[in-house]
């Protein structure tokens, strides 16, 4: 017999969130010994755009402290420089702690942000790992192979704006070139699933 618990659980801070769902967890009841053990499963709410902010509908935004990312569950803002953002047509943000989970996301929008569909999104942003700088996820530099600790992992696809930047990590840390599009057409064979990893309470 299997039993699953439902706990809502909304954003911090106040911050508005456009999905009235907070984070939907199913966490195992271990209370007795004959029932089988679920997975923890999070699903992050996105941002909603604030117009007082200054910043136009489809501008990359700082990472909230209490965002997470809905492909592991990871804080984005503790790791800046790896941080992705995905932004939709009416301006809500969806945050995620690395390149690899962006494209991993971007494989199953659905799944991870619940009423939204990959034609919603108008804009994706990642972190150059050289500057710390948002630029967009399509013109990025990517590196695969490479033993720079990611926030889960070695090899997480560091993103840089200058080739040059690129070309210097491979060279002390190996790896090798790729772009979006490649990596939008098909994930490197060790990329593909996402290493085992646990939801940290807070």
């Amino acid at each position: 017999m299997r039993r699953r618990h439902l706990i809502l659980v909304t954003t911090l801070g106040g911050l508005a969130a456009t999905a009235s769902v907070g984070w939907l967890a199913w966490r195992p009841n271990t209370a007795r010994a004959d029932e089988a053990i679920d997975d923890v499963c999070i699903v992050a709410p996105t941002f909603a755009y604030d117009p007082a902010s200054g910043v136009a509908p489809t501008a990359a935004r700082e990472v909230p402290a209490e965002a997470r990312c809905p492909v592991c569950g990871m804080f984005p803002a503790r790791n800046r420089r790896w941080a992705a953002q995905v932004i939709f047509s009416d301006g809500a943000v969806q945050y995620l702690d690395s390149p690899l989970s962006l494209f991993h996301y971007l494989q199953r929008v659905e799944r991870y942000t619940p009423g939204r569909a990959t034609a919603d999104i108008v804009a994706l942003y990642v972190s150059d790992q050289a500057t710390g700088d948002w630029l967009g996820a399509d013109q990025a530099i990517y590196v695969h192979g490479s033993t720079l600790p990611g926030p889960m992992r070695a090899g997480n696809l560091p993103a840089y704006a200058s080739e040059a930047n690129a070309r210097a990590l491979v060279k002390v840390r190996g790896g090798a070139l790729t772009s979006a599009v490649a990596l939008r057409q098909s994930l490197p064979p060790g990329l593909q699933k996402l290493a085992p990893h646990a939801h940290p309470d807070g």
